[in-house]
């Protein structure tokens, strides 16, 4: 396995969010993959415009419950507009809102509170798929 930096792009408008997902991340998720990169917008507007000046992102961490624009219409509006995108984990506040990630299409959903066990657990799962 090549020892290249996994970038992941993680969109919340709230800092605190941002901070806990770093956190739980933080430089290696597994030790079967490389060390990864995470770069923080805290607008949809950043992140779309982030995603269209680079668009090799290996994941995307969206927050379901970012203000003005939420996570769940930037996924679906990424799935729509970027062939082939990055994949995408959401982050929701409840199980309940589940079926939104189907209709976003995105590849998984975390709920909160950020689990710093799951989380990794996660990004590292879809990150293997994505260097596979």
């Amino acid at each position: 396995m090549s020892d290249e930096t996994l970038r992941v792009l993680l969109y919340s408008s709230d800092r605190t969010v941002r901070e806990q997902v770093r956190l739980a991340l933080g430089g290696r998720v597994a030790s079967d993959l490389p060390p990864i990169e995470v770069e923080e917008v805290a607008t949809g507007q950043a992140m779309l415009k982030r995603l269209d000046a680079d668009p090799g992102f290996a994941l995307l961490i969206l927050d379901g419950e970012a203000q003005p624009e939420g996570g769940i219409g930037l996924a679906h509006q990424v799935k729509e507009e970027y062939d082939p995108g990055p994949p995408v984990l959401l982050l929701v506040a409840r199980v309940a809102d589940a079926w939104l990630g189907t209709w976003s299409r995105a590849e998984a959903i975390s709920a909160y509170p950020v689990d710093p066990i799951r989380l990794p657990t996660q990004v590292a799962e879809l990150l293997r798929e994505k260097v596979a």
